[in-house]
């Protein structure tokens, strides 16, 4: 026998509406307000949408209390430290981990689908030199549309599929470029007999006067990066995918909307305003300073890459990151590094002093990142379009996800108006 339906009521000048209550597999209850509007004539107030669930979704689940963050269901230390960046995409397009013979197949269609369009190399050369890699990242990835049309049917599934590939295939083609430009250097073309990983380093890095290995241990920290930032729920740049999507945008477009919302500073250049305080402090010897500043509650400054919005306790990621940037610090030393030498003292500090500990204040998932990127020989600048890089996937499957939701409608948030009432028209002679 099933249960009934659970309801909760709202009263509202004696009259009351029983409002569906929905039990999700993992989480709280959520409370479906969906008619609330039609049958009581209001809606709810709700400022960056902290208590609103704007879709369903089985994708990845996120409990910041328990410093929880799965992906299908696979923890996503499991993921990290077992497989690999481009497993961890077919699991979060198609919901299952592949077999061998998926997954070969998955990485020969992404490997052969890493080239450009030899006629967009005409959009980075039509950049300044001293343009934001996020900048030539936001207008490239728009400008696809033009290039694919083959791929742009949203109500076509195989156009869906092949859009999903080529994404994910040529975003490390065009980050890598985005540098190269920036930099002065010729563009470098991806190689078929390279990983995913090695082959972003190869053209981020290779020049054509000389051979270039990629070191293994490098290849794997940058696939761990893209693996801990494939996804990450509903913040905001896949909820700015799904927006978009909602209108029926084609698929660059909405991606392309994804990464100029990463851009902000709030969202993914949490890494580079780490790096950035790293070089604020300068030296080891300053650190008991800033360490003071950040305790004192009438002092701005604050620790950046400590602590997490969304995970009260340790940031699941920044456990096998920390591995990372322990396997690359010591291939490439700190010796020679003082923003390196500080960011290992303030680590060592904040693991054991008893204030960050109270106020959980862990190094979190931007703190290693920045680390490893810097030791690699990125320039901050480069630290977004990485992120932008790893979570295409995630804003791919989300993206999906919505369209194949018969449920979905264009979204159309509300708001509380406080503005003036209707007002008369004064002539301008009168005014």
């Amino acid at each position: 026998m099933s249960e009934a339906p659970r309801t909760a009521t709202l009263t509202i000048d004696g009259t009351t509406y029983d409002l569906p209550i929905h039990s999700p597999t993992s989480g709280p209850d959520v409370l479906d307000i969906r008619k609330l509007y039609g049958q009581a004539g209001v809606f709810t107030y709700d400022p960056g949408f902290t208590s609103t669930a704007s879709c369903e979704s089985t994708i990845t689940y996120i409990d910041g209390e328990e410093g929880v963050l799965t992906h299908r269901g696979y923890p996503i230390g499991d993921l990290a430290g077992k497989s690999h960046y481009l497993e961890v995409c077919y699991l979060l397009l198609y919901g299952e981990l592949p077999t061998a013979a998926q997954l070969e197949d998955f990485e020969t269609t992404i490997t052969h689908h890493t080239m450009l369009h030899e006629q967009m190399g005409n959009f980075f050369r039509g950049f300044r030199r001293d343009a934001h890699p996020m900048a030539v990242m936001v207008g490239v990835v728009g400008a696809m549309s033009a290039f694919y049309h083959d791929s742009t049917d949203i109500s076509d599934p195989r156009q869906r599929e092949i859009a999903s590939h080529r994404l994910i295939a040529k975003m490390p083609t065009i980050a890598a470029w985005a540098y190269k430009y920036t930099i002065g250097q010729p563009f470098v073309y991806p190689r078929n007999d390279l990983d995913y990983a090695s082959n972003f380093l190869r053209m981020c890095f290779a020049v054509p006067a000389e051979e270039y290995e990629v070191n293994p241990i490098l290849s794997r920290a940058m696939d761990r990066i893209f693996t801990l930032h494939a996804d990450h729920e509903q913040n905001a740049s896949t909820s700015t995918v799904r927006l978009a999507s909602s209108s029926g945008a084609n698929p660059f477009a909405c991606i392309a909307a994804g990464i100029a919302c990463l851009w902000g500073p709030a969202h993914g250049g949490a890494n580079q305003a780490c790096l950035e305080m790293l070089k604020e402090i300068g030296s080891v010897d300053r650190i008991p300073e800033y360490i003071e500043r950040a305790k004192d509650k009438n002092d701005p400054f604050r620790l950046m890459g400590f602590g997490h919005r969304v995970y009260k306790n340790m940031d699941p990621r920044a456990t096998v990151m920390k591995e990372s940037a322990d396997e690359v610090l010591e291939l490439l030393g700190v010796e020679d590094n003082p923003l390196l030498q500080v960011a290992k003292e303030l680590e060592h500090i904040a693991l054991n002093d008893p204030y960050f500990k109270e106020k959980k204040l862990f190094p979190n998932v931007d703190f290693y990142s920045g680390i490893i990127l810097e030791a690699m020989g990125f320039p901050t600048s480069m630290f977004t379009p990485i992120f932008a890089l790893s979570r295409t996937v995630g804003w791919i499957s989300q993206w999906k996800e919505q369209l194949s939701d018969p449920a979905h409608k264009i979204g159309r948030p509300r708001q509380l108006y406080l503005g003036e009432d209707v007002r008369s028209y004064t002539d301008i002679e009168n005014r």
